[in-house]
């Protein structure tokens, strides 16, 4: 019986796990170019979290500073583009083998002065890295082409003339799954049980007779590799490289994503960014703000969901296997209907104030002082920005949002109270205040 209760949920991930592949196989059929081109950018964000997630969330160092190796491997793959042009030794299939390599070489040079110390110093340390790259870049031409960037162009290769979008994403997707599939093997080998040991118990590992140092090195190496395998998909893909890929914002991006996805599942760092890759590219052409909700929604995972969003599904999962579809189904509803009025009442705030606060607004209203503020277009309609009709709508919402989400706790603490406390634990990580341990 225990070995059938251990299978059944094996069988699903695997299941799971097919049927997301299948997906992404048939996307170049399902999406036109647009998103096409959206859906690699995803595949090249997940990789860089769940390459990132290595470090950060098996390993326990958090680094600052992962655009730096993220940057080198897209740079040393543009200048294997115009060296060998696709062919020879390193046709263009297998170009993100430059990238890693030189994520490899660049990473363990830079690891071995970052894990010389951990912690806040750690952190630091990749920061200082980063940025010296970031600041050095622009006044090294011949190697980062200046502000104009390296250009660089595919060439057919292994009979594909990789002139298509579809090319493009075949070829991502399948560096991305294999460099998943390799990452996953990782962490089953003695190396990465022993990352797993970095971030329990380093002084243990240091009794046992590890050598600490070395095994962070290692780790760190072979996260920048795949981190650099991500940049070199990069440049695949826009066939150019500018120093703007060792920005610190991309550093904090693959931060967020990751905790945002949840760093204790393997693929919990790739959902996350791949999520909020395409949360970026569908809400940026409709508000300035975009960035204020990505810093809002990541503020609010910490805050209440430290194990991200995959670990909110894995708890939710546990709680209906204890409790019963039906007896969750109100607390879901509840739930959803909480985040879906706390949204909208937040979005209709921040994008009233936005329009209010901004400059062509000021510009509008200071042609007619002493009259009424004029009224902002915003969904569809004209709202009045000093009537406190309009004011109500984004209150009255929040309001009705937040007593959705009292209900929703309440209901949560009668479900743990009623269930038999001899059921398997499945509730982990919920806490009594409605978020997460």
């Amino acid at each position: 019986m225990k070995s059938s209760l251990t299978l059944r949920p094996l069988t699903l991930h695997l299941g799971l796990v097919l049927a997301g592949v299948a997906l992404l196989l048939a996307l170049p059929v399902l999406l036109p170019q647009g998103l096409l081109n959206a859906a690699i950018q995803m595949l090249v964000a997940a990789l860089f979290a769940s390459a990132y997630n290595l470090l950060c969330g098996q390993a326990g160092m958090l680094s600052f500073g992962h655009a730096a190796y993220f940057g080198v491997g897209a740079f040393a793959t543009v200048h294997a583009m115009n060296a060998v042009g696709g062919a020879g030794l390193l046709p263009t299939p297998l170009l993100p083998l430059a990238g890693a390599a030189c994520g490899l070489a660049f990473g363990t040079f830079a690891g071995w002065f970052a894990t010389k110390r951990s912690g806040t110093y750690f952190a630091m340390i990749t920061l200082a890295i980063a940025e010296l790259v970031h600041s050095l870049a622009p006044h090294l031409p011949g190697l980062f082409g200046g502000e104009a960037g390296i250009s660089a162009m595919r060439m057919p290769a292994w009979g594909v003339d990789f002139g298509s979008t579809s090319h493009v994403y075949y070829l991502t997707l399948a560096w991305v799954l294999v460099s998943l599939a390799l990452l996953y093997a990782y962490t089953r080998t003695p190396l990465g049980r022993l990352t797993y040991g970095l971030r329990e118990n380093s002084h243990r590992l240091r009794f046992l007779g590890y050598n600490v140092h070395r095994v962070g090195i290692m780790v760190f190496a072979v996260s920048a590799m795949f981190s650099g395998i991500a940049g070199s998909l990069q440049v695949v893909g826009n066939e150019a490289a500018n120093y703007v890929v060792f920005d610190p914002a991309l550093s904090a991006a693959v931060v967020l994503n990751t905790y945002i996805g949840g760093v204790k599942v393997f693929l919990g760092p790739a959902f996350g960014a791949a999520l909020m890759t395409f949360f970026g590219y569908a809400v940026s052409d409709l508000t300035q703000s975009w960035l204020l909700y990505q810093g809002i929604l990541f503020v609010l995972v910490m805050m209440y969901m430290p194990a991200g969003l995959t670990g909110l599904f894995g708890a939710a999962g546990g709680l209906r296997r204890r409790a019963g579809t039906l007896r969750l189904l109100p607390l879901a509803l509840l739930a959803v209907g909480a985040a879906l009025l706390l949204s909208a009442g937040g979005a209709f705030a921040i994008e009233l104030l936005q329009r209010v606060f901004s400059q062509d607004y000021r510009a509008m209203a200071a042609l007619a002082p002493g009259n009424p503020l004029p009224p902002v277009a915003l969904f569809g309609r004209m709202w009045a920005p000093a009537s406190l009709a309009t004011w109500s709508v984004p209150l009255g919402l929040l309001a009705v949002g937040a007593a959705f989400a009292w209900f929703a706790r309440q209901r949560l603490h009668t479900l743990e109270d009623t269930i038999d406390p001899t059921a398997p634990a499945a509730t982990a990580g919920i806490t009594r205040t409605g978020g997460m341990a």
